[in-house]
């Protein structure tokens, strides 16, 4: 019975044509082999610079990069509908500052364009950067706050050390596996082996995938179509709008007031602003994301709704704060009826409140003496 009904569902799915999920047909796939997929009849280059396909080695190792990206479709489809949502801010930050459009695919390769993503070995966001350069261009890294996560102020940072590795190595080429590896340790492997051209350095196994993987994402992103990866505007995500708000505040501010003030919800408080890391903000001035619409009046609604809890919690009886109980520590030559009447307490209470088994007492033993 069991084998009918599957070579029932079958015939429903092959034999009466494509299959449907809520009403619609679904569109049958067409995409290109493999094989045919990872054949590169072209030149390439990265931001420029060119790379050697005619070495075999080279070739080999690209190949292989293209091949686990696309055979990985799942991954490219969510990295192309993701550059919806973060590609238009980089490109438009790098043409700025003059430099290659290429670079943008870095931020791909990191983080797969995931803002609050984190390695293996902590380093975090979009454009993955340990704490410590982080903070050296100008990011804040703390308990409270990581901007890291932050992709508009990242991408400024990770702009900045590009730029600065670019002047260093004079290749965009060099600036990445050192944005990968460290300047120093680039550095350091240029001046042994005596050359300066990246691909015939032997560097850490992950740096020297680094920039093929790029490369690979390259190829691939830029032409989709080519590699049977076909969308339309609407497939791709968008960054939902939204207002910047000014926060100044002496002491801490719970999230759920922001929100309040905001019209909206924590939770996207917290979306909107992943650098935060805690419930609350402590004493400062912070400009946050809310909500497109939500600036309007937004100080208004803060202020006063600040000033009513402040005014609540004044109107609060102040809390007496318990005291703990005394504690007394058993000498030598004390017994428990001179102990009682040392502190002028019914040896029975003492009693209950240590849950004495017995009237003996021995020196260093610790007694509740009053409460």
């Amino acid at each position: 019975m069991r084998n009918i009904i599957l070579i029932f569902f079958i015939f429903l799915l092959i034999g009466t044509g494509s299959p449907v999920v809520c009403g619609e047909p679904l569109e049958s796939a067409s995409f290109p082999s493999l094989i045919s997929t990872i054949k590169i009849k072209t030149s390439v280059d990265f931001c420029g610079e060119p790379v050697p396909l005619n070495d075999p080695e080279i070739y080999e190792r690209l190949e292989k990069e293209l091949l686990l990206f696309a055979w990985n479709r799942s991954q490219v489809i969510l990295w192309l509908k993701r550059t919806g949502r973060y590609m238009p801010y980089i490109e438009k930050m790098l043409e700025k500052h003059g430099m290659p459009d290429d670079l943008k695919y870095s931020a791909v390769v990191e983080s797969s364009l995931i803002p609050y993503i984190r390695s293996s070995k902590y380093a975090t966001g979009l454009w993955q950067f340990i704490k410590a350069t982080g903070i050296r261009y100008g990011l804040r890294i703390d308990s409270h706050i990581d901007e890291r996560r932050n992709v508009y102020k990242a991408t400024e940072a990770a702009i900045m050390y590009l730029k600065k590795l670019y002047g260093d190595f004079n290749s965009w080429t060099l600036a990445v596996a050192a944005y990968n590896m460290g300047e120093a340790g680039l550095r350091s492997k240029i001046d042994f082996q005596n050359t300066r051209d990246f691909y015939h350095l032997y560097l850490p196994m992950e740096t020297q995938r680094h920039i093929l993987k790029i490369v690979a994402v390259k190829l691939l992103l830029s032409n989709p179509e080519k590699y049977g990866f076909h969308f339309e505007k609407s497939d791709f995500y968008s960054l939902k709008p939204f207002d910047t708000v000014r926060v100044e505040s002496s002491g801490r501010v719970p999230l759920t007031l922001i929100a309040e003030a905001a019209q909206t919800y924590y939770k996207t408080v917290r979306n909107l602003n992943p650098e935060i890391r805690n419930r609350y903000l402590p004493a400062g001035s912070y400009s946050l994301a809310v909500p497109e619409g939500a600036a309007l009046k937004f100080q208004e609604r803060y202020q006063r709704i600040l000033s009513e809890r402040e005014a609540k919690a004044k109107s609060r009886p102040a809390v007496k704060k318990k005291k703990g109980p005394r504690i007394y520590v058993v000498k030598r030559g004390d017994n428990l009826s001179r102990i009682a009447e040392k502190f002028r307490v019914p040896m029975s209470r003492i009693i209950k409140w240590n849950k004495l088994r017995t009237k003996t007492v021995y020196p260093g033993q610790r007694l509740i003496v009053g409460r």
